[in-house]
């Protein structure tokens, strides 16, 4: 009988928990596909936070298999969902052993990776065979040392050949790698359908206002060299400019929800600033044809985080050489900046994160292979910067124009005829 093969490590600070952050982060990819589609957990307990948020994920058409721990008595584990009420009952399936589960679009990993290197390649080799065309195999790794006797390193890897996503969720205990595989390719078509993914990369301040995991650790370097200098000089004041930035610093990187349009056809904005310009142009890096591009400049007091302007798979990625002009002027156009290049329905979409006077540090976080949705957080640029998306001309027609104030994800900059 083939049981679950995922396992908890055990030693003086307690097992491996996954709370519900990491638990959300799992299911990530379940919860964000909007069509029916099939779910695989494996390794749960009655008391599974991972158990709680895919049943939380569950839409009207969706299925979920439920491989009980080798610890667990099945018997128990269906106790516990026919407790859920009929509907929860009707989509979730608990099965004795492994072998009986069909294959899923969504597999996940309930319980942490703590073995060797050979383990861990044993239980993805052994999850894979229940990967759907196009799945996607959820599985988390502890980052604390000594919590994991070479599973991370073997996640690592997997992640560089096959990764399409991964998130550090510190909130946890310890804290975990959540790591995202796809072994075989999906279309850019199913991005069309999914909806903005969850990212513990934002750390909720209150329901629509999030900070960006790289404006928590500014903050906390300012603060931490306020306290230095407190103890350094106790009798100076000078503690208090590092104190009192912390602040604006953390409020750079806020990271507010916002709501996606549901328009099939609209291509929204990948950023919150000023249109610049407005142009077709020809560039032979994205391929032959004419395209729409839409620069946007962000002030350092405009929100930073990247959207995806619309549904798409990434299928290239790279950064330009360049300079640090103001990011305002023209020449700005050859500033160092990363592309990111979507496969779209409608043809290729590029966005350009470009740098500017200020800017020195782009962030991108989708690797290709992605696939993103329409206004889903794709990375950031901190301080001053430009944004600017590529459009096929003959697709799109425009809806902004120079001088108009748009907000990322949310602004509609053109629209797929």
């Amino acid at each position: 009988m083939t049981q679950s093969p995922a396992v908890r490590v055990t030693g003086r600070s307690g097992p491996v928990r996954v709370g519900e952050p990491a638990a959300r982060t799992l299911v990530t990819e379940f919860a964000r596909r909007n069509d029916p589609k099939a779910g695989l957990l494996v390794g749960a307990t009655p008391t599974s936070a991972v158990l709680a948020a895919a049943i939380e994920a569950l839409l009207p058409g969706d299925t979920l298999t439920v491989v009980p721990t080798p610890a667990t008595a099945p018997a128990d584990l269906r106790e516990h969902v026919t407790a859920q009420g009929r509907w929860v009952a009707d989509r979730v399936r608990v099965v004795d052993s492994l072998a009986e589960a069909d294959p899923a679009e969504v597999v996940i990993a309930a319980e942490p990776l703590t073995g060797t290197v050979e383990e861990a390649r044993a239980t993805i080799d052994g999850l894979t065979k229940y990967l759907a065309d196009g799945a996607v195999l959820s599985l988390a790794a502890p980052v604390a040392p000594g919590r994991t006797g070479g599973a991370a390193a073997e996640l690592e890897r997997q992640g560089a050949l096959h990764g399409v996503g991964t998130d550090l969720v510190l909130r946890n205990s310890p804290p975990v790698r959540v790591y995202r595989l796809r072994f075989t390719p999906a279309g850019a078509a199913l991005a069309a359908r999914l909806a903005p993914a969850h990212r513990p990369s934002s750390v909720p301040l209150t329901r629509n206002m999030h900070i960006d995991s790289n404006g928590v650790a500014a903050a906390g370097i300012t603060l931490g060299l306020a306290a230095l200098a407190r103890v350094v000089r106790p009798k100076s004041k000078l503690w208090l400019l590092p104190a009192l930035a912390a602040a604006p610093v953390a409020a750079f990187f806020r990271d507010p929800q916002r709501d996606v349009p549901e328009d099939p056809s609209a291509v929204v904005a990948s950023a919150d600033g000023q249109v610049l310009s407005v142009q077709r142009l020809h560039d032979e890096r994205f391929g032959d044809g004419e395209w729409l591009r839409v620069a946007v400049f962000l002030s350092v007091l405009d929100v930073h985080v990247n959207r995806s302007p619309v549904a798409g798979k990434v299928v290239d990625y790279f950064v330009a050489d360049g300079g640090f002009v103001n990011a305002m002027k023209p020449a700005a156009e050859h500033n160092v900046a990363a592309y990111t290049v979507l496969e779209t329905e409608h043809g290729t979409v590029v966005v350009a994160q470009r740098t500017g006077l200020i800017a020195r540090r782009i962030v991108q976080r989708a690797p290709v292979g992605a696939l993103l949705a329409r206004g889903e957080r794709f990375g950031l640029i901190r301080f001053g910067s430009r944004t600017d998306v590529y459009l096929p001309a003959d697709a799109a027609d425009p809806l902004v124009g120079p001088g108009d104030k748009v907000v990322g994800g949310a602004t509609v900059i053109a629209r797929w005829r």
